[in-house]
């Protein structure tokens, strides 16, 4: 929820701070700890944090809800890496 009101409150979030929520939200859907432990940008949430892609659909879900941010189909199949991710965000919130 801390997301929302800072984006409500017209305080912008940092690149890190949405990274900090993006990596929040994939944890409990990810299979593969080890790669969660050292995630970065490059991580893919599919192949190396080993996220089952059905699950993908509700990960990008979670985006809109808190972030506040609507997520057109073309931009979730564009979402590969946690810095995919963060920069989608990242272009919505601005």
């Amino acid at each position: 929820m801390g997301a929302l009101t800072q984006f409500h409150t017209g305080v912008p979030m940092t690149r890190d701070e949405i990274f900090a929520k993006v990596v929040e939200i994939v944890k409990p859907y990810v299979k593969n700890e080890e790669a969660l432990e050292a995630v970065n940008e490059e991580t893919n949430i599919l192949e190396d944090l080993k996220v089952n892609s059905a699950r993908l659909v509700d990960i990008i879900l979670n985006f809109e809800d808190e972030f506040d941010i609507e997520v057109e189909d073309e931009d979730a199949d564009a979402v590969n890496t946690v810095g995919d991710a963060v920069a989608l965000i990242q272009e919505k919130l601005s």
